[in-house]
Parts: C-alpha cells; structure tokens; sequence
C-alpha cells in the first residue's frame, strides 16, 4: 500500500496500523457486553486491516494449518451452499456463523506485524473485572432489594447470559491462577492479588451464576495447568488442593449443588413434548442428530439445513417458534450441514491450534485455554458457531497466534 506523508507525519499506512490495534482492544471490550457494538468494531477492524494488507504478509502466513485450515472450513461452507435443498435465504443465513473464522488469518497477519497484544489482552481482563464488579454488585441489590430485580431472569447476571458470562469468568480464573505461580518466587505480592482475583471470579461461577459447561471446562483447564506447571508430589499437592477446595464449594453452596444435581432430575422427568428440561432436551437432540448424521455422512446436508433437517426428524414445522435447529455439540452441528469432510477440517483447525500453542510461556498459555475452552465446551453446545464464544475463540486464538509469532521474528532478528 502507497502512502504519501507531510514531513514529521505519520503516514497513512501506519496510522491505519494503529487505528487497528485500538479497534481490536475495543472489540475484545465490548464482547461481554454488547452484541451490535461488537458487530461494528469487527466490520471496521476488518475494513482498516483489509486496507493495510500487503502481499508480503500474506505469504508469510499462507502455508500455516493454523491459518490455511479456518479457510478452508469457511471455503467449504460456501461450497455447501451448492447441494443444500432449503430456501436460499437459510443457506446465506447461515454463512455468517461459519465464515467469522476467515478473521483469524487477518488477526495472524496483523498482530505479526504490530505485537501489540498487550491493550487486547489487558482491556478484556478489565472488562471482565467490570463485569464481575457488576455482577456482585446486581446480586447485592437484588438480595437487599428482592423487588428491584426487574428484567435480569438471572440474579447476578447484567448482560447477556450466564453462559458466556461464566465462560469469561473461567479463563479468567484460570490465566490469573497461571500468573500467580509464575510470579510466585519473583513477586509474591503480584501473585498474591492474581489469586484473590482467580478467588473472586471463581467464587461468582459457583454462588452467583453457574454455567455447568464452564464447571466441566474449568476443572479440565484447571488440570492441564497442573500438568504443565507441577511435577511429581507438587501435582498431587496441587490435584489434592483442588479436591479440598471443591468439596469446601460443594458443601458451602446450596446453588452449585443444585445446578449439579439438577441435571439427574432433568434426564429422569424429560418427556417428549411434555417436560422439557436442558439436559433431557440435550439427550434427545444428540440421539436425534445422530440419525440425521448417518443419512447423509459424507458432505452432510447443505448449508443452513440444520433447522430443516432437525425439525422434520423431530416431526415439528421448520417455521414453527421454538423448533429445533442446534444439536447442543460442535461436532455434529458441524456434521449435519457439512458431512464427514467438515469434521475432519473442524477436529484439525483444533489440533493445529493446540499445537501452535503448545511452547513455553504465558502468550502462549493463554491461547492454548482458549482453545481447550472451546473443545471441551463443543462436547454440550456449538459455541465455535454462536456469536459471543466463537468471535471470543476468533479473536483469542488470532491475537495471541499472531503474537507469538511476532516474538518469534523478534527473536530470529537478535
């Protein structure tokens, strides 16, 4: 790209660059807020990046599976349009789910160039402690003030949901706990505040507002890091903290407890039709999506079939409110639409993910969490295709992607 600058300006080019950097921190902000702004800061972080490209850029990272692989699933999405039989405004609708994916390239390309992760990292961590302070906050009225509850359906959760907002809180706790034993021998006081920080969002996941996707995803998380950072009797040292602090939990809340247990009485009172419970609901959907699956295992059914094809199995009216149109797994509402081959593009962008960030240090740890979050997530919801986890996953797996791969280059040139 061609600039042209005053003498002691800065040129065009590099202001674009800049502009970038504090688009990408103010979209990472807004993520567990707003959907609408969000929206906007993607469309004109990738209008301003798209602007600044050069092809230089674009062969550095072109031969990248943890670049090359989100393409081709989103290449093959569009491909499905082709043989998919429902109306051509579902097909389209459906693209944009899949086609967020072609933003983690551009995030590689940018933050390999800049490495200005830092502002992204840090204003979402504010953002969350914001958000936590509000949460408290709302469950403090709302317990003084029973009656000034309002429009939240959840005590202590302000915006969105307690999905996405336990899922934040979860990460959280989980990078704040992995800060707090890298700094311990360096600075105890640091490591100190990191751990009353892990303590405070981990203690609003379990009395205030529980996801129990975010339980399973924190206690795997929560392994790993003790599989990275312990060895010998210090991992069994850590494993049996663990277990003293969830059976504390365990007997301390009345909630959690029964956010736990609920799921048996759930399974066991589903009826089709009937009693719709979360977790019965979830049971049929899988066994259902699994027959779908086996009729068309190859290429699936098409691009935006998922509502169709499950609605018509559930013996219900595609147009109708409320009719089935997520099987509650990442891998077989990956299935449905895109067959065997969408599988295998959806199991090896994960993989390649994973392995660019199996190395050393915090960068690199923090993108490996939000991988692992969206693994083990995918196993109850189709979080890569909603809106609030998959643009997280986009823009976590592509900031610090494109960072280590600029502290990589900064090495190299030393």
């Amino acid at each position: 790209m061609t600039t042209v600058a005053a003498a002691g300006t800065v040129p065009i080019g590099e202001r674009l660059v800049r502009l970038a950097d504090w688009l990408a921190v103010a979209t990472v902000v807004s993520l567990p807020w707003s959907t609408s702004a969000t929206t906007i800061l993607i469309v004109a972080w990738v209008a301003v990046v798209l602007a600044t490209l050069d092809r230089e850029s674009l062969d550095r990272v072109k031969s990248m599976a943890a670049v090359v692989l989100p393409v081709a699933i989103a290449v093959y999405a569009v491909l499905a349009v082709a043989w998919s039989d429902v109306a051509w405004t579902a097909r389209f609708r459906s693209l944009p789910a899949v086609l967020k994916l072609l933003v983690i390239p551009l995030l590689f390309i940018h933050f390999r160039r800049t490495g200005a992760y830092r502002p992204v990292f840090v204003g979402f961590f504010i953002s969350c402690c914001v958000l936590l302070a509000a949460s408290w906050l709302l469950l403090l009225v709302v317990v003084v003030y029973p009656s000034w509850q309002g429009p939240y359906a959840d005590v202590g959760v302000p915006v969105k949901d307690y999905i996405s907002q336990s899922g934040f809180f979860s990460i959280c706790v989980i990078l704040l706990l992995d800060r707090a034993i890298s700094t311990w021998h360096l600075s105890r006081r640091t490591a100190l505040l990191c751990l009353g920080g892990a303590v405070l969002f981990f203690a609003n996941i379990v009395f205030v507002a529980t996801g129990r996707t975010s339980l399973v995803v924190l206690a795997v998380l929560l392994l790993v890091l003790g599989v990275l950072r312990f060895r010998g009797r210090w991992f069994a040292a850590f494993v049996a903290a663990l277990v003293v602090i969830a059976g504390a939990v365990w007997m301390t809340s009345p909630y959690l407890r029964h956010r736990v247990t609920n799921v048996v009485d759930e399974i066991k009172t589903f009826r089709p039709n009937e009693v719709d419970t979360s977790s019965g609901a979830r049971i049929e959907f899988w066994k259902h999506s699994v027959e779908i699956v086996r009729e068309a295992p190859l290429i699936g059914y098409g691009a935006g079939s998922t509502r169709d094809v499950m609605s018509r199995s559930f013996g219900v009216d595609p147009r109708a409110a409320g009719s089935p149109s997520n099987p509650h797994n990442q891998v077989l509402a990956m299935a449905i639409p895109y067959g065997f081959v969408g599988v295998v593009l959806l199991i090896a962008m994960w993989l390649a993910h994973l392995r660019l960030f199996r190395q050393p240090g915090p960068l690199a740890f923090v993108g490996l969490a939000i991988v692992t979050q969206n693994i083990v997530a995918g196993l109850f919801n189709s979080h890569l295709f909603d809106f609030t986890q998959g643009w997280f996953y986009v823009f976590g797996v592509g900031v610090a992607g494109g960072a280590l791969m600029y502290l990589r280059d900064v090495d190299e040139r030393r």
